[in-house]
């Protein structure tokens, strides 16, 4: 027991070591769990960058007198689009008094209306209420209005002849954001949970044995979302506690099914299962710690974005992966020790030639390691013929990327929801009989001197329909005026947004007047460049990460740019089939402005991920058997337990599509598919065709491969099919032997 692993394996898996460790684990989780909870408060939700224009103006608007004042709007029409008459429009006055009354807004404010559309089909009822500091608080206040409406006779009436009222307008569009949150990150926990278990009880076929990773598993993740909220709390950070459910046990069952599989081939060498355990812990870890550390430092690279939701989801989620690692590392082991192997029943590893001692001297092996796999069969036929698998494998990865074709960034207020609210069902009446910027008017902030001249100037615009100074306050010693415009677009469209950037243009030209431009279709403008801006600043940054961490890992820099420059590829093309597929399954054309960078860098982080497990293993087998064999050894080692790791994670991103948004749909799809491409075609072809391709060059500068014997090597493929049992009962001996010299281990009897 020489080095560092070697010891803190024996710790781990010990008799006593093993009870000690996860004693001493209970008492830290319980404290945590203590000193933590509570944790978690509602924060408002800024989707804009804090230094752009639309955030700035907000910080202005938020001075004026009752800035918590705002109006929503009950949009009426009838369903076989007629007229309202006169005594439908008598009957919504007096359901607006009504509201006034029972709404329960302290303003001296009233209800207006009903505002009668041109057509004379719609009007409105604009209600003012006071909205909270976050949409959660605004969603009390709105879902009180709307149980009003459902109480009021008169708007009963009204309903029971076929007139809908829906309330929309900003407020509202927040509060059921919100409200679609309701129980859906409880429903998000046991989707997943049970997602993982079915994959669980499938790779591990034991009714038992998925229990324990899972618990593990479970217990991380609440652990990660008690520890994540009170770092939100002290770093006022802003994220989506679902991904990070999701990132956890993802990456939790990926290090557990990487972890169990060694230990597994460890048990067909070793009789005393905590040998075999320990064996499995030194030679996993390292690998493990560097997988997690790819996606921890890429996702701490997002402290950079500018975005408030992406930077918080970067510090928190890597917390949470370093928790689950932690989990799998020291949790799981000093379990799997005392619950001992008969948890794999009704396959239960032997060993037929045992050894006790992980010994290099020791060269025996069982009949059951020696069976040939489908993975080295697939491995052998790709390297046999690498070039006609590359280029399938590219075709297949190209075809993939057409899918950006008709394809855009940016969703509108009413496509953000993967199930249509009541508040989307009112933007849609609204837009097709009013204006569609009443709903959400651009507000403009100026110094009260020249206020009529910002006025006059934007009311000459095309695409505004009205603008009118509203009121004035003094903010730091300067009066102020607010300004509010009505665009003929919605806020949202392309159109829109021009217009957006048109009146910025006009306005930031008139001297003088200091004036901000904001309002939530300003806000959407901002978000989208922000996000376009992150996605350049981050992306370089994720790549270098990788590749520094596949080059510390290898120490060969050809192969570390390999694997980088295939994931990147697979990526795109991953992205690319998420935006066809988002439109067939979501009927969206356009992906949310924040999909492309979360999605691409998971994706690559992912990857990086599943590359390490292959080419760490390649690395070992290419010291014995040279380049090309090599790789096949290690697609034949790792194969099922990659393509395991890859179902199991697709599956558990695949479970954001039971969140209300549209970003986590599109999200959890796109890196679902992304993954199974990456271990099923990338990992299984594409790869194995390039190592087969470039041959030892693909190691240098390690000479002890590069100088291995090329005809040897070719032999070897040759024959790796008819003679692969003899051929992995050598494998597996020789690098017994070799990683046996590498660690110094040497663990004794537990």
């Amino acid at each position: 027991m020489h080095t560092p692993l070697a010891k803190t394996a024996h710790t781990l898996t010990s008799k006593r070591g093993s009870w000690l460790v996860l004693g001493g684990i209970v008492v830290l989780v319980a404290l945590i769990f203590g000193l933590l909870s509570g944790a978690g408060e509602d924060r408002a939700n800024e989707s804009a960058p804090a230094d752009s224009e639309s955030t700035q103006a907000q910080k202005i608007l938020d001075e004026f007198p009752e800035a918590d004042k705002q109006s929503v709007m009950v949009v009426t029409s009838n369903e076989d689009g007629s007229e309202l008459s006169a005594d439908d429009q008598a009957d919504l006055k007096k359901l607006g008094t009504s509201l006034g009354e029972s709404v329960g807004d302290e303003s001296t404010e009233t209800v207006t209306g009903p505002i009668l559309s041109d057509d004379k089909q719609a009007a409105l009822l604009m209600v003012p209420i006071t909205v909270g500091l976050t949409n959660s608080e605004t969603a009390e206040t709105v879902d009180d209005l709307r149980t009003a409406i459902a109480d009021d006779p008169t708007a009963s009436g009204l309903t029971g002849d076929g007139m809908s009222l829906l309330v929309t307008g900003g407020p509202a569009i927040g509060a059921d954001i919100a409200s679609a949150f309701d129980g859906a990150d409880f429903t998000l926990l046991i989707v997943t949970i049970v997602i993982v278990a079915l994959l669980l009880i499938i790779t591990y076929r034991s009714p038992i044995l998925w229990l324990l990773p899972l618990i593990v598993i479970g217990t991380a993740d609440g652990l990660a979302s008690t520890v994540t909220a009170a770092v939100g709390d002290g770093l006022d950070l802003q994220f989506d506690p679902g991904i990070i459910s999701v990132l956890v046990f993802g990456a939790g069952a990926n290090y557990a099914l990487l972890f169990i599989s060694r230990y597994r081939e460890e048990l067909r060498r070793f009789a005393d299962h905590r040998t075999a355990l320990a064996e499995a812990w030194t030679h996993t870890a390292t690998t493990i710690l560097a997988s997690n550390l790819t996606v921890v430092l890429s996702l701490l690279s997002l402290v950079f974005a500018i975005i408030p939701g992406t930077r918080g989801l970067g510090i928190t989620a890597a917390v949470g992966l370093l928790i689950s690692a932690a989990a799998v590392l020291f949790a799981l082991p000093p379990v799997l020790a005392i619950c001992g192997k008969k948890m794999f029943w009704p396959f239960i590893p032997k060993a037929e030639d045992t050894v006790t001692e992980p010994s290099p001297e020791n060269t025996t092996t069982t009949t059951e390691a020696a069976k040939p796999s489908i993975w080295r069969i697939i491995a052998t036929r790709v390297v046999r013929k690498p070039g006609l698998h590359l280029g399938a494998g590219i075709v297949i990865l190209g075809v993939m990327a057409t899918g950006f074709i008709g394809s855009s960034i940016g969703l509108d207020q009413t496509e953000k929801f993967r199930v249509q609210s009541e508040s989307a069902q009112g933007l849609d009446v609204l837009a097709d009989h009013f204006p569609p910027g009443e709903s959400q008017p651009i507000w403009i902030v100026a110094d009260t001197d020249h206020a009529d001249d910002v006025v006059d100037s934007v009311s000459d615009m095309d695409g505004v329909v009205r603008a009118s100074a509203i009121e004035d306050t003094n903010v730091d010693g300067t009066s102020v005026t607010k300004i509010m415009v009505t665009g003929e677009f919605e806020p949202d469209s392309a159109k829109g947004l021009d217009l957006v950037e048109d009146i910025r243009a006009d306005v930031h030209a008139i001297d003088g007047a200091n004036a901000q431009v904001g309002g939530a279709a300003a806000t959407e403008l901002d978000a989208r460049d922000g996000n376009q801006t992150d996605f350049f600043t981050i992306v370089p940054m994720v790549l270098a990460i990788s590749f520094i961490i596949l080059l510390g890992i290898l120490r060969a820099p050809i192969a570390a740019f390999t694997l980088l420059l295939v994931n990147v590829v697979s990526s795109a093309a991953a992205i690319g089939l998420g935006a066809f597929l988002s439109r067939s399954i979501f009927g969206q054309s356009a992906l949310d402005a924040q999909v492309p960078i979360l999605a691409f860098l998971f994706l690559v982080a992912l990857g990086i991920d599943y590359s390490i497990f292959l080419a760490h293993r390649a690395k070992k087998e290419s010291v014995l058997h040279g380049g090309r064999q090599g790789m096949i050894e290690a697609v034949a080692h790792t194969g099922g337990v990659i393509t395991s790791a890859g179902i199991v994670l697709a599956g558990v991103f695949a479970a954001l599509g039971m969140l209300p948004l549209m970003v986590l749909g599109q999200l959890g799809l796109i890196v679902g598919v992304g993954v199974l491409v990456d271990t099923i075609i990338v990992r299984t072809v594409i790869v194995p065709s390039i190592f087969g391709l470039v041959g030892d060059r693909m190691w240098w500068p390690n000479k002890s491969i590069t100088h291995f014997h090329e005809t040897a090597e070719t032999g070897a493929v040759d024959g790796t099919i008819a003679g692969s049992a003899e051929h992995d009962a050598h494998s597996t001996h020789l690098l017994a032997e070799k990683e046996y010299a590498d660690s110094g281990s040497h663990h004794g009897k537990h």
